[in-house]
């Protein structure tokens, strides 16, 4: 799927919270996924997340999706690997 370039970056600045994570640079900022839509994806999403005592994720210092664009293609790409898996089952 193509997206216009302009689509792809979403940057909340006025969000109390923003910016939500250190060590981005914050003229690539993207608060697209402000929640990950990795996070109930059962696979590897390859994001630094601990896992809880109750089992759940913990991804308060995860990058990733935050990163401009290569956030982006990283959610993609881990999604379609994860439908894929489904379709071979």
């Amino acid at each position: 799927m193509e997206f216009e370039r302009n689509t792809l970056i979403f940057k909340n600045i006025n969000c109390q919270f923003f910016p939500c994570i250190s060590g981005i640079n914050i003229n690539n900022f993207n608060c697209k996924f402000c929640y990950c839509p990795l996070y109930w994806i059962p696979i590897e999403c390859e994001g630094d997340y601990s896992l809880l005592s109750n089992g759940l994720k913990d991804c308060s210092s995860c990058r990733i999706i935050h990163d401009g664009e290569c956030g982006i293609e990283h959610v993609h790409k881990i999604i379609n690997k994860y439908v894929s898996a489904l379709n071979c089952e």
